[in-house]
């Protein structure tokens, strides 16, 4: 606990340093960007959406790392971000470069909207209040009328870079995007802001010493989540290029949950990635599994949500625990 509180008034904690550690992240940062050149159209669109669903997981292991909490209504702040582009595009002609810092701008105020009422909740009463969230969502979406485009949803087709392919933009911005939001939670879980978070998520008595009350750190924490979430929705229309209430239903939400889980909350490139990829690619490849594809997913978000007080604690001795059995094997 010292440890922590010293690092948190030591200026030099936010020094940002290219580590051994970061290399296998940069390599694969690079391999991805050279996938276009060697997959087909249509894995290229899968693997642009797998990164947009990939900045939509680390939305929720944001929120279980730094607020020790689980939102089942992310769906909401990812629906926020998708019809922001999708509008904005229509309405007014403005391509993602506008629309998606407007979009992360909006999910951190309405982050805030949800978190403040909602402040003196945890466990699993939070969840369940998020999962308010997530199911008024599609209804929700069809009250705006015409301007969301009802049940056939809008299409989002405005290009970002003039010259470049839109296939190779859809496939591009969002890795992008991707790599500078890991690169950014990375530098916030070192800086002072980041260690408050932390310190106030596992020793509230401690932080409220310091005048940090865990109340506010938690509202924080749902704000920056409910950000990063909308920039994914945002990304996500861009790469999917169409948007509409279906997508975003309370399924969406505990489909984010499960990539979270198979993450182990991994804030990194890596655990990102592969938490997208089981959102976008595994209901691909077990397609025929049919209706057992839910079940999985239920019984996910039932270990999430029972994980206790501190799913962000249960999620990292799981990774410690499989580490090691990766190490003695």
């Amino acid at each position: 606990m010292p440890e922590v509180l010293g690092v948190i008034a030591s200026p030099a904690a936010s020094a940002p340093r290219l580590r051994l550690q970061h290399w296998p992240a940069v390599l694969l940062f690079a391999g991805l960007a050279l996938l276009p050149g060697i997959l087909g159209g249509f894995w290229t669109y899968s693997v642009g959406v797998c990164m947009a669903n990939a900045v939509a997981v680390l939305s929720v292991g944001f929120l279980l790392r730094f607020g020790g909490e689980v939102s089942i209504g992310h769906s909401f702040f990812l629906a926020l971000g998708a019809y922001c582009a999708a509008i904005m595009e229509r309405e007014l002609g403005l391509s993602l470069l506008v629309s998606l810092p407007v979009a992360a701008v909006a999910g951190a105020v309405l982050g805030l909207a949800f978190a403040w009422p909602s402040r003196a909740l945890s466990g699993i009463y939070l969840a369940i209040a998020t999962m308010a969230l997530a199911l008024s969502v599609p209804e929700m979406i069809l009250q705006l009328g015409p301007i969301a485009g009802g049940y056939e949803g809008l299409y989002v087709s405005r290009p970002v870079i003039p010259g470049l392919g839109i296939d190779l933009q859809r496939y591009y911005l969002p890795l992008l995007a991707l790599g500078l939001v890991v690169v950014l939670l990375a530098r916030f879980r070192r800086s002072r802001q980041g260690l408050v978070l932390l310190t106030a998520r596992d020793h509230p008595r401690a932080a409220e010493a310091f005048g940090f009350s865990r109340g506010y750190a938690r509202l924080a924490a749902f704000a920056i989540s409910a950000s990063v979430a909308a920039i994914a929705g945002a990304l996500l229309a861009f790469a999917a290029s169409t948007v509409s209430p279906n997508s975003f239903t309370l399924s969406t939400s505990i489909y984010l949950l499960v990539g979270t889980v198979v993450s182990f909350g991994s804030l990194g490139l890596g655990g990102a990635l592969v938490g997208g990829a089981f959102i976008t690619l595994i209901p691909q490849v077990f397609a025929a599994w049919g209706d057992w594809v839910p079940i999985v997913y239920g019984t996910a978000l039932l270990v999430v949500v029972t994980l206790g007080h501190r799913p962000a604690e249960a999620l990292a001795a799981l990774r410690s625990r499989f580490a090691g059995v990766s190490r003695d094997a």
